[in-house]
């Protein structure tokens, strides 16, 4: 006798050895012998051969037509050998029956199993739908298959470069396009990034690295809804006696602070003015979301996101010319330049000029700040800010207790591009900026004093705020954000509370808004232990490091373009720490493996071999080692640091060093840790 069974879900046939009631001792024609329990057994027959049986009935069960199968069927649960009789007459072989059953076992679109041999007629509604997917699915499979086909032939199919980035920036690997880059991308032996731009879906590494992160972080575009309500000014607001004027570069939009100085007696009033969003932006209204929405503006070479739609930055923005809401921290020096009282107001202010240190740059020097003669608009009133700023930074230097680093270089990205937009076409200019010149040094110091008087004020009237501490632990310096107010070791003060740039961070407007309420002797909005406010300053850390590492690729992106635009096959090198370089005139870090042991400070030179503005990756080796050392102090050290942790992050490496400090007055990402910032504007971090 021999057996049909079922076993791990397919069917087998063997001749019985021996047997109980239970189980059957099986030989199959393999020769293998295995035991069958009695309750796995569907069909016992005498002929044909077990496996010839198998072969016949899977030929016989391809000659089965499976909509007349499911006519014939009864519409209860039925056993496969009843409808072998129904189907092939009463007399049906085991043939026959075998056959039915693979059948039956092979279309559960059809059937539903109900047991072993034991099935039921799917009804006849949800076989039409179960029929309806099955051919979705294989008109899917055809048109997988089909753009797989011509990926691999070297075409870009229309529906592939529609997704575009979004294929792997926002990737649905449930659909068909992902599933046949996938494909294609697997059967060539390339990466999918590498396929999508090699056939042009991507346009470019440069369109790559935008579009990323504009899927991510944009999804809806980075425009602002159309029915935001237009900004609306304070009428109420006291004049300011004052004529302020502000320093920025050409290119800063976002004007957010301005100074003025009055005589007074044996000495002066300097004012600092702060654009005031937060009079007309209050907590939790249409504006406000938008502003925490992104949490600050978004900057990169050639590109700019706003925090606040163009209309509000417009109206709150310190534009000559006009007078604006500001608020203002007025501080009363002497003629040693020591503060003898200060005072916070809310007011309008006007604003006499905006002066932009890119065109003064070469009036407005040190020497001719010594000498009070500056021929400059305002020329008297700066170079009193900057005798002003010296004092202030002498007396930082003496908290911190050492002097900020000279010599230090930031770095501006000019691109030149015909579009509204650049794009990997644009010519990159890289500017070095020496840190310390004077106008820069003027607005630095008086932000530092803004927010660190604010941070101090609010804590003395105990009203709740976002403050940046810095500690040096066990050697390390640790900087972080929250709503406890304590030092700031790295600047030299008790308290730093961000306040200075309401238009382009969000923890600047919310400090501002307690400011205001305080000067007002009115109640916060945030009060102490605010859950909310650790909800803020939480989502802000989270934003702000998203941007720091976009503005830090692109940055790197515009490295590379431009030692590809400008030929540059060899470059002098510094040595930040193991075989980690940084590039002369650049804000450029990588490794270089297989360099010997050095020190940290060691010139040298390297011949570049392949840049790969995909990966943001340099090969390079050692072409010579020069005789002279970089000379490093200990802050160019914590510097070095944190551009180490920055350049590893932005060819996706571990840190060699983990990041310690920040700087005073960072101009790039690449030099400043990583931090997103304004490339115009010399305010601290």
């Amino acid at each position: 006798m021999h057996l049909l069974f079922e076993e791990d879900g397919s069917f087998k046939a063997g001749t019985v050895l021996s047997g109980t009631d239970n189980a059957f001792q099986v030989e199959l024609p393999s020769g293998k012998r295995t035991k069958v329990k009695a309750s796995h057994v569907v069909l016992r027959f005498e002929q044909p051969p077990p496996g010839q049986l198998i072969k016949d009935a899977q030929a016989g069960a391809e000659d089965i037509d499976l909509d007349f199968l499911w006519e014939c069927a009864p519409q209860d649960e039925f056993g496969f050998e009843e409808l072998a009789r129904e189907y092939h007459g009463a007399a049906a072989s085991p043939v026959q029956a075998a056959s039915v059953l693979l059948r039956l076992h092979g279309a559960p679109v059809y059937f539903h199993r109900k047991g072993r041999g034991r099935f039921r007629p799917a009804p006849a509604e949800i076989l039409r739908q179960a029929l309806a997917a099955v051919e979705r699915k294989r008109q899917q499979e055809l048109a997988r298959q089909q753009l797989v086909d011509e990926l691999k032939a070297g075409r870009l199919p229309a529906a592939i470069a529609a997704a575009g980035v979004h294929l792997l920036a926002r990737p649905d690997k449930q659909s068909i396009e992902y599933k046949a880059v996938e494909q294609a991308a697997a059967e060539l032996q390339v990466n999918m990034l590498a396929l999508l731009l090699t056939r042009g879906a991507i346009a470019s590494p440069y369109r790559w690295h935008l579009g990323q992160f504009l899927a991510t972080t944009f999804p809806r575009g980075t425009g602002f809804a159309a029915d935001l309500p237009a900004p609306a000014l304070p009428p109420d607001l006291p004049v300011a006696d004052v004529a302020a004027f502000s320093i920025d570069d050409s290119a800063t939009t976002e004007i957010d602070d301005a100074f003025s100085v009055v005589p007074q007696g044996q000495g002066w009033r300097v004012g600092i003015h702060i654009a005031a969003p937060a009079v007309a932006i209050v907590r939790g209204d249409v504006l406000d979301a938008v502003a925490r929405a992104r949490m600050s503006t978004v900057y990169a070479p050639g590109l700019k996101f706003t925090m606040l739609p163009a209309a509000w930055v417009d109206a709150f923005s310190l534009n000559e010319g006009r007078a604006v809401p500001v608020v203002s921290l007025y501080v009363d020096i002497d003629g040693q330049f020591d503060i003898t009282g200060t005072r916070t107001e809310v007011e309008t202010v006007h604003i006499a000029a905006n002066l932009r240190h890119d065109r003064l740059g070469e009036v407005v020097t040190a020497d001719a700040m010594e000498t009070g003669q500056v021929d400059a608009p305002f020329g008297a009133e700066l170079a009193l800010l900057w005798r002003f700023a010296r004092a202030l930074l002498a007396r930082r230097e003496a908290v911190r207790g050492r002097p900020e680093p000279l010599g230090r270089v930031d770095y501006g990205f000019e691109l030149d591009f015909a579009g509204a937009e650049p794009d990997e076409r644009a010519h990159v200019n890289i500017k070095p900026r020496p840190r310390g010149a004077p106008l820069d040094l003027i607005v630095a110091e008086l932000m530092i004093l803004a927010n660190s008087h604010w941070g101090g004020w609010l804590k003395q009237r105990r009203v709740a705020g976002v403050y940046r501490s810095q500690r040096r632990v066990m050697g390390v310096s640790r900087v972080k954000m929250s709503t406890t107010p304590g030092p700031h070791e790295g600047i030299g003060v008790d308290h730093y509370a961000w306040s200075s740039s309401p238009l382009r961070r969000y923890v600047d407007l919310v400090n501002q808004r307690q400011i205001v309420a305080a000067a007002r002797g009115q109640e916060p909005p945030h009060a102490a232990g605010d859950a909310d406010l650790f909800a803020i300053v939480s989502g802000f850390d989270a934003a702000y490091t998203h941007y720091a590492e976009f503005q830090e690729r692109l940055e790197r992106y515009w490295c590379l373009r431009w030692l590809r635009q400008e030929g540059v096959r060899r470059i002098g090198a510094t040595v930040v720490k193991g075989d980690l370089l940084r590039f002369d005139g650049l804000p450029l870090l990588s490794r270089v493996p297989g360099l010997p042991e050095l020190p940290r400070g060691q010139r040298l030179e390297v011949d570049l071999l392949e840049l790969d503005e995909v990966s943001l990756s340099i090969e390079a080796r050692l072409h010579q080692l020069l005789d002279r050392q970089a000379d490093v102090g200990e802050e160019e050290a914590e510097d070095d640091a944190a551009e180490a942790a920055a350049g590893a992050a932005a060819q996706g490496l571990e840190p060699a060093i983990a990041p310690e400090g920040e700087t005073a007055s960072p101009q790039s990402a690449a030099t400043a840790g990583g931090a997103a910032h304004d490339p115009s504007n010399p305010q601290p971090d």
